[in-house]
């Protein structure tokens, strides 16, 4: 379908794993089946249909709004949802995460999003192969599922980057680290401001007594609960390992930078007492020793050659060196 409509499926009936046209929408009956809408609501044609589907203020703000939080809200004999997927549209930041608002009963389902959720073209695709969900509840766990495996698969490869950070750490190749570790702590901190309260929406929708799940349902749904859980202790963890990486890499880059000090000082010592003798010796007036005698360069230059030798075995005595 086009103007805001994305998909207009059938879920369950004779009609299963079809999509249905606007005039059929218009007449269409809940004993015909089950049915899912998901619309583009920054369209014009969505936000008006939206409007005028019956809905209370409540869920169409909610359905409309820009910018949401996760969360899970008994919406009457409906749920009204707000969830966050990764975005892994082409061009974008994974952790830039798109939100999808779903308002759904035992009749319809209606969810908008702003830009393409790769999790719900898989649903999609599911039905009109004729596998997807034909339920409610088991469509709400289809969805909380493929985000949450989204989820997963970006936080591995998160930790597989940090490995090889940790790695290049390790072997000394610390050139322009400072800025792949910023980049993952950036996007460890973006990421997990969505994932607690996408963790407290799945807690809810369990706990809540909802007859939109039965016993299967819901106890797939406490498994996802518990998988979001475990990415999300997983991600504080990623966030600790790139703490301590950058934290080893700073201490890094200080040693470098103390040694080339130290060794610089070192030199300065050396030749602070030779630029004495030489600046003393170099004034331009009468009285300098042995201006007259041929051999007093080659004494002076023995002399700073002993000097240098010398401070060389006191550095080494007082283990300076």
């Amino acid at each position: 379908m086009h103007d805001g409509f994305i998909y207009s499926l059938v879920l369950s009936g004779p009609l299963a794993g079809t999509s249905l046209t606007l005039e059929q929408l218009e007449t269409w009956e809940p004993q015909q089946g089950l049915i899912w809408l998901h619309l583009r609501y920054r369209h014009k044609k969505a936000r008006h249909w939206i409007l005028n589907s019956g809905l209370h203020k409540v869920e169409t703000d909610a359905l409309l709004a820009q910018d949401t939080r996760p969360r899970a809200v008994i919406a009457g004999d409906g749920i009204l949802l707000a969830l966050r997927g990764v975005n892994l549209n082409p061009d974008s930041a994974p952790e830039d995460m798109v939100a999808i608002r779903i308002y759904a009963d035992k009749q319809r389902i209606i969810s908008t999003s702003d830009r393409q959720l790769h999790s719900v073209k898989d649903v999609a695709e599911q039905i009109m192969a004729g596998t997807g969900p034909t339920t409610t509840g088991d469509f709400i766990v289809a969805i909380c599922e493929n985000l949450t495996n989204r989820k997963v698969e970006f936080i591995d490869s998160l930790e597989d980057q940090l490995g090889q950070v940790e790695e290049q750490v390790v072997s000394g190749n610390v050139k322009d680290l400072r800025t792949d570790i910023a980049e993952l702590r950036r996007q460890t901190v973006a990421i997990r401001r969505y994932l607690a309260p996408q963790k407290e929406a799945y807690s809810k929708m369990v706990s809540d007594q909802l007859n939109l799940f039965n016993d299967h349902e819901r106890l797939k749904l406490r498994e996802i609960n518990d998988k979001l859980i475990r990415t999300i202790e997983d991600l504080d963890a990623l966030r600790d390992r790139a703490n301590v990486t950058q934290e080893e890499l700073l201490s890094q880059q200080s040693e470098q930078l103390n040694k080339r000090l130290y060794f610089l000082s070192l030199v300065s010592v050396v030749f602070l007492p030779l630029t004495f003798l030489t600046g003393l010796l170099g004034v331009n007036i009468g009285g300098i020793p042995g201006a007259d005698n041929p051999w007093a360069f080659a004494t002076f230059c023995g002399i700073l050659f002993s000097l240098i030798a010398l401070q060389m075995a006191l550095f080494y005595r007082f283990k300076w060196l």
